[in-house]
């Protein structure tokens, strides 16, 4: 499985971005696909994941402004970003759970200036 995520950048706060997760498998092969942050000196952190059947679950610090749709013809997972706060700058990876596995694309740097 090869997951290939891009979208990242430079923005504004109070800005939109929208990052992108192709995976080389069907997105139903897969437990759940997600997105996960990493900023300077902090944890990996779950920013959105969504399951096969569709359920989404959010980070409390993103709920509201942030969604992943998914395009499942194309195999692609999305994170829509709304509303960014500098805080949410970081590196983005997109992930995929299969059974007990977890594969990961490389990251995606996301800098929101203020």
């Amino acid at each position: 499985v090869q997951l290939q995520a891009s979208g990242g950048g430079l923005v504004q706060a109070g800005g939109s971005l929208r990052l992108s997760c192709a995976s080389s498998v069907s997105i139903f092969s897969m437990n759940a696909m997600g997105w996960h942050r990493q900023a300077p000196g902090k944890q990996r952190e779950l920013v959105a994941g969504v399951s096969s059947g569709g359920s989404t679950n959010y980070a409390d610090s993103v709920k509201g402004r942030f969604t992943i749709p998914r395009d499942n013809a194309k195999n692609t997972v999305f994170l829509q970003m709304n509303s960014l706060k500098p805080e949410d700058t970081a590196v983005y990876y997109c992930a995929a759970q299969m059974g007990a596995v977890t594969f990961w694309g490389q990251g995606t740097l996301v800098t929101v200036s203020s």
